[in-house]
Formats: C-alpha cells, sequence, structure tokens
C-alpha cells in the first residue's frame, strides 16, 4: 500500500477514432473523466493529460486539431507521467494512451486496466 496518494494518469482515447470531430473528441474525454471519481473514490488523485494540454494550445491560440497539438499534447503526457505514479488505461484504440503505457512502464510504474486493480487506501489514510 502506497503510504501516501499516487497520482493516477487516466489514459485512453481522446483524438483517436474521432475523425477530428470536435462533439466526438468531447464524448471521449467525457468518458476519461468519468474514470476521475472511481479513481479519487481509492484514495488517489486522477489527472487527465488533456486538462493539461488543452489549456496549453488555447494559450498559444490552437486546438488539438492544430498541427501544433502533436507537439503539445504528447509532450504534456510525457512530462505528467515523470510527475505520477501509475496509469490507469482505459479501454480503446489509442496510440497516445499506449505510449503513455510504454512510459509508464519504461519509468517502472505500475499500469491499471481497471479502478477495481487499484490499491485502496482506507479512510485514516486518505485523511
Amino acid at each position: 500500500m502506497p503510504d501516501k496518494p499516487m497520482l493516477i494518469l487516466i489514459a485512453g482515447p481522446y483524438r483517436s477514432g474521432t475523425d477530428s470531430d470536435a462533439q466526438a473528441m468531447a464524448a471521449n474525454l467525457a468518458r476519461l473523466e468519468a474514470a476521475a471519481w472511481p479513481v479519487f473514490a481509492t484514495g488517489h488523485l486522477p489527472v487527465i493529460g488533456e486538462w493539461i494540454a488543452l489549456p496549453v494550445l488555447r494559450s498559444a491560440g490552437a486546438g488539438p486539431t492544430d498541427p501544433l497539438a502533436d507537439q503539445v499534447l504528447y509532450p504534456t503526457a510525457d512530462r505528467l507521467l515523470a510527475r505520477c505514479d501509475a496509469v490507469l488505461r482505459l479501454p480503446g484504440d489509442s496510440a497516445g494512451a499506449d505510449q503513455d503505457v510504454a512510459t509508464a512502464r519504461r519509468l517502472g510504474l505500475p499500469v491499471y486496466h481497471d479502478v477495481a486493480e487499484i490499491p485502496r487506501r482506507t479512510p485514516r489514510e486518505t485523511a
């Protein structure tokens, strides 16, 4: 059991399979975000790379379909993984999420495929 809450990157499809459709990307982000509460409820802290990358893109005057996106989305995840303690890989084809898993494994971080696999912290530990 970790002695402190883990920072867990939730990885899954965001742009993949959307054909750059904004509604499809929003639906994918909503699926990623739906895992945030279950991760939090285990006593850990969830994070999604797009929560950081999208404001960075907006501040550069770009969005997720602009050419700049590849220079922001993937590097954001890499930089974030340097601070994370684990990854939760959600189902679905995603080159970016697969890259996140590969990076996590290279860093020796656990990769979970279901929230039930994440070690729960007791109420005393979460206080």
